[in-house]
């Protein structure tokens, strides 16, 4: 399961994290730049504050890639009781001697690595942190007022990083600028933990201090574990990886049509040999029947976004060639059903470069029986997945 990292600023903040379900508690001095450290004296009292209710992580500042710079300012931290100490790898061609300056910390400590998404990103230093101890490694944005992470880092990238820190044997992080919309776009790729400051905070303004009202939405946003003996280890409620929204939808309030309508993607598509080793235009047409949470919407913790469709479109046609126009529409109805709220879909896939005109397959799909009655009250599924039928379909 994802969990949810904040950063705060000292021992306040922290019981603030604390009260609102943070799952990793986070120091950094929001003041000092992206990585920006607290004091030791600060570390020591948050560490004894937190008192092992959560883990603790802090920041080793922006640090220069020195590595016996970088080496002395972990081991301090380490030996302020934290259960992670995070490392800014900043591009250099020093990296990978500072990783290895880090190795005999990495036997006693666990040693997080941050990587810069608007900075040249080197996704070839994860196996170089594995090989030297590390426990995990992070993606983050240095400039914070340069842009949120899916700025610089599309959605359907996100995968490769938490499948490559997999391969590699670490624990993996996104942060950056985070906002309440980008959960439900993250979610699905899987991370580790998503890490917050901004968007906990009064206005969203990082150097602000954090709001238990923020802290509690972002909370309600990322699923949480059960406690170990209970019937199932995920909240049901909270399944919804693609467009989560919480608590049992209700059948009664009926249910909201999203769309996203003309959605035109380069796509390596087709059976014939000439369609291969190239792109071509495909329009994209989904609409998702979705039972509401509420008559009166506030937030995303109350909707199925629209943004989790496109960023599924783009994660597909990511993963390389397709041989067929149905093979494509059946791929993107099932990542749209996997919201349990989704009760019906229909997907138009359109070849636009093949004629005059367009040619290409729509398809509904619907919720299984089963999963439906499922949804209220909250209840673990059944399986049974989607049935339905063609609606029209062309020439792949």
């Amino acid at each position: 399961m994802t969990k949810m990292l904040a950063s705060v600023n000292g021992v306040d903040e922290a019981e603030i994290a604390l009260t609102g379900g943070a799952d990793i508690i986070d120091l950094k001095d929001p003041k000092a730049g992206a990585l920006g450290a607290v004091t030791i004296e600060i570390v020591r009292q948050t560490v004894a504050t937190v008192a092992g209710r959560r883990p603790v992580s802090a920041v080793c500042g922006d640090l220069p890639m020195v590595p016996e710079t970088i080496r002395a300012k972990a081991e301090e931290i380490a030996d302020a009781g934290v259960d992670y100490v995070k490392i800014g790898f900043f591009p250099s061609g020093d990296a990978a001697a500072c990783a290895e300056a880090l190795a005999p910390l990495a036997k006693r400590t666990k040693l997080i690595a941050v990587l810069f998404a608007d900075l040249k990103l080197d996704l070839d230093l994860l196996p170089v942190l594995a090989k030297n101890g590390f426990h995990g490694a992070m993606i983050d944005t240095a400039d914070k007022a340069g842009g949120r992470l899916l700025d610089h880092m599309p959605p359907e990238r996100i995968p490769g990083f938490v499948n490559r820190c997999r391969e590699a044997g670490l624990i993996n992080g996104l942060a950056g600028s985070l906002e309440t919309p980008d959960i439900p776009r993250l979610l699905p790729s899987g991370p580790d933990f998503l890490g917050f400051r901004g968007a906990l905070c009064d206005q969203s303004q990082r150097t602000a201090s954090i709001d238990i009202e923020a802290v509690r939405q972002i909370r309600e946003l990322i699923p949480e574990e059960r406690p170990a003996g209970n019937a199932s280890s995920v909240d049901y409620r909270l399944l919804a990886a693609r467009g989560y929204s919480p608590g049992a939808a209700d059948p009664t309030l009926g249910t909201d049509k999203i769309f996203v309508r003309d959605f035109v993607v380069p796509v390596q598509i087709g059976a014939y040999s000439f369609e291969h080793g190239h792109t071509q235009k495909v329009c994209f047409n989904v609409t998702a029947d979705v039972l509401r949470v509420t008559n009166a919407p506030e937030d995303m913790r109350h909707v199925f976004s629209y943004d989790i469709i496109m960023d599924g479109i783009r994660t597909i046609v990511a993963r390389g060639h397709v041989q067929l126009s149905e093979a494509l529409a059946e791929q993107v109805a099932a990542l749209v059903l996997e919201d349990p709220r989704v009760m019906r879909v229909v997907v138009r896939v359109e070849k636009l470069e093949l004629g005059p005109g367009g040619v290409g397959v729509e398809i509904e799909r619907k919720r299984a029986k089963e999963q439906t009655s499922s949804l209220h009250p909250p209840a673990p599924s059944h399986g049974g997945g989607l049935h339905g039928r063609d609606k029209k379909g062309a020439s792949s």
